[in-house]
């Protein structure tokens, strides 16, 4: 995964986040999740899921946190990450 651009601590929102993904990760990184299942998603955590993580500065972005989980804050920056992760792939799919 190529370095994304831009202040990743400043994201606040999941959607922007997807957005960002988006736009800076490779094609060939958007086609390997496009074509996981669902149930497979696990599978990100120690990849896109800690790039997520470090890029998002998630261990200090309560906006994106707060985001991230509605009404169960606080959540762990591993479970933020996996729904960042699961809306890119949401996304992916339409």
């Amino acid at each position: 995964m190529r370095s994304i651009e831009g202040n990743g601590s400043a994201c606040k929102t999941v959607d922007t986040a997807v957005d960002i993904l988006l736009a800076n990760l490779s094609s060939e990184d958007l086609d390997e999740l496009r074509q996981l299942p669902e149930d497979r998603l696990i599978d990100t955590h120690f990849g896109l899921g800690m790039y997520v993580r470090n890029r998002f500065a998630l261990w200090q972005n309560a906006e994106l946190v707060q985001d991230a989980c509605g009404g169960d804050y606080p959540m762990h920056e591993d479970k933020v990450s996996a729904v960042i992760a699961k809306a890119l792939w949401e996304r992916l799919k339409v």
